[in-house]
């Protein structure tokens, strides 16, 4: 693997580019974390293709839930980047793109930009970073990274795998840079996840949760670049490609373009296509159940829609972990409408810092665990019996387990608590309120914390916790209580990928996956970089190490394919020139 150049260098200036629309207001960060679905309708428009010129005619507004579009057209015979879906993965896709000199077509099926990226609340991992405290620098990300990736690492893509790995973690600290220094972003909080050796998952000290405000800074800076067009409520329905010919024969076919369906009329584009469609824990009815039948009925943090692998296997791309399905230990249980099967995320860093979990009062795991050992652990406690829900239909496969968070580990989770206590997730409670058996447990959890002995479940990291128990200082404490359950959260499968952001695939005539021309992929619809288990704070690196490399590369395909026309272009014209007209008598000019 060739040395790595910082993004410090790598990132800087697209240019004195000027906004092309106005904006609209974004959407609270409440309500991003709430992921509650909205309708919203897009302008009217309509796309033309003509030998790689793409054309767009539309009016209307920029903002997070609406499309983009350039008042100017696309410099003639320069083939646009065409990015599917407009989550972390794409966005960052679509910067590298327009960094590297292309213009962008960005084509989100949903009403608005962000996906699940969005919805992230814990924060996007970097190491070693200057945000990072301690005396040594952390040089263990890939380590941990592999250790989590568990038994997939043993198969027989483990070079694949442990390259993909150590790009992913030897650009973090690059990925950081990035989104701080060219996108804005504050990452300067820093928190210890579970199945991490040091804290290096990195979010702001605002308000607004970290998947909201890298969303929205990455989505800004793309408006104000007239290259750029986003087009939401189009859904890509097909990846066309040329015939096989001449060296090709025996490999995948080439990708020119897609097939794009809007308001009932199918249109096309050109160009080369960089998919960042996310993964299938939404869903249920299909790949879900395909490849994970045992997780029927479990609720989920994803919206409903289904997967959109199809696609890209149409192509021939091949898919890895397709079984690797994340359980994310805790989602919230609405008291309110306790059988409603999507859930709003318990964000990890409430445990990383400080946090704990109950079972009829009392803890049962290592809540700094991974998120694979926690959701198993709970999983193995008697499922929650509540009644039927009104029509007949079975409830959700969900656990009683309780959330707690003493006044330490607020402080610095408050803007979340606020939002879980704004929608009655959770709630505030004196200690001397609580049920005895709490009671006993967090006095000798104070304890625990406190130093006075070892804690039995072996958690060695207690974040923030300050609860103490001297002299019944702990019964007038406040802490926060929310129910929560194990949740269907991410999917480590997906296409394979190398470590240029290139599809694989293969043929019967040529087993050893090759790249497909003209198609690459990045974030949650790649697989074989998180193996078993993702870590808490990867999949925005992902988006962002793997969106980087996607967009760069796509731009230089792009480019060949512009030289490729003005050659081809201009043997045409001295061709048409070199034939001379009948009846011209050229010696008298």
């Amino acid at each position: 693997m060739t040395g790595l150049r910082s993004l410090r260098q790598m990132t800087r200036h697209l240019g004195n580019a000027r906004s092309a629309a106005s904006s609209r207001p974004l959407p609270t960060a409440a309500a991003a974390i709430d992921s509650s679905s909205s309708s919203a309708s897009s302008s009217s428009s309509q796309i033309r293709t003509h030998r790689g010129t793409t054309t767009a005619n539309a009016s209307g507004t920029t903002g997070l839930g609406s499309s983009t579009t350039a008042t100017t057209e696309a410099p003639a015979m320069q083939h646009p980047v065409i990015v599917v879906g407009a989550g972390l993965a794409g966005l960052t896709a679509s910067f590298s793109a327009l960094r590297a000199g292309s213009p962008v077509i960005l084509l989100e099926r949903a009403a608005a930009a962000g996906g699940n990226s969005i919805k992230a609340s814990s924060g996007i991992n970097g190491a070693p970073t200057v945000y990072q405290s301690g005396p040594v620098p952390d040089t263990f990300f890939y380590d941990d990274t592999i250790r989590s990736a568990g038994s997939r690492m043993y198969s027989a893509e483990r070079s694949q795998r442990e390259t993909l790995i150590a790009q992913l973690t030897n650009r973090s600290a690059a990925a950081i840079d990035f989104l701080v220094d060219d996108i804005g972003v504050d990452l300067s909080v820093v928190s210890l996840m579970g199945g991490h050796s040091v804290a290096r998952t990195h979010r702001g000290g605002g308000g607004s949760p970290p998947g909201w405000s890298i969303v929205k800074a990455m989505l800004d800076s793309l408006k104000r670049d007239v290259r750029f067009q986003l087009r939401t409520e189009h859904e890509v329905t097909q990846l066309l490609t040329s015939p096989l010919s001449g060296d090709d024969d025996d490999g995948p076919a080439t990708v020119t373009g897609v097939e794009v369906a809007h308001q009932g009329e199918t249109t096309r584009l050109d160009g080369p296509v960089v998919f960042t469609t996310g993964g299938f824990a939404g869903d249920a009815d299909g790949l879900l159940a395909r490849y994970r039948p045992d997780l029927a009925g479990c609720p989920t943090t994803n919206s409903p829609r289904p997967g959109m692998h199809g696609l890209l296997t149409a192509v021939g791309a091949e898919l890895v972990d397709m079984e690797s399905v994340q359980i994310h230990p805790t989602g919230f249980v609405d008291p309110a409408n306790p059988n409603k099967p999507g859930k709003i995320l318990a964000a990890e860093m409430l445990r990383g810092e400080g946090g704990i979990l109950l079972h009829k009062g009392r803890r049962f795991v290592n809540e700094m665990g991974t998120r694979e050992n926690v959701s198993d652990t709970i999983m193995k406690l008697p499922l929650d019996r509540a009644p039927l829900k009104t029509g007949g239909s079975a409830t959700p496969r969900q656990w009683d387990v309780q959330l707690l968070l003493d006044p330490g580990a607020f402080v610095r989770t408050k803007p979340n608590v606020n939002f879980y206590l704004s929608k009655g997730l959770m709630a505030k409670h004196k200690v001397k309120d609580l049920d005895e058996v709490t009671r006993e447990t967090l006095r000798e959890y104070a304890g625990v914390v406190a130093g006075q002995r070892q804690d039995s479940l072996g958690r060695k990291a207690f974040g923030h916790w300050t609860l103490k128990w001297e002299d019944g200082v702990g019964d007038e404490a406040e802490v926060y209580v929310g129910r929560v359950t194990p949740v269907v959260h991410f999917t480590m499968g997906g296409a394979v990928i190398d470590e240029r952001s290139r599809v694989l695939a293969s043929t019967l005539s040529a087993p050893v996956p090759r790249p497909v021309k003209g198609l690459w992929a990045a974030g949650e619809i790649t697989g074989g970089i998180h193996g078993d288990n993702r870590l808490g704070g990867s999949s925005l690196l992902e988006c962002v190490v793997y969106g980087l490399v996607a967009g760069e590369e796509a731009s230089k395909h792009a480019k060949t394919l512009d030289v490729a026309e003005r050659v081809a272009s201009s043997s045409s014209s001295s061709s048409s020139q070199s034939k001379e007209p009948s009846g011209v008598d050229w010696t008298d000019l």
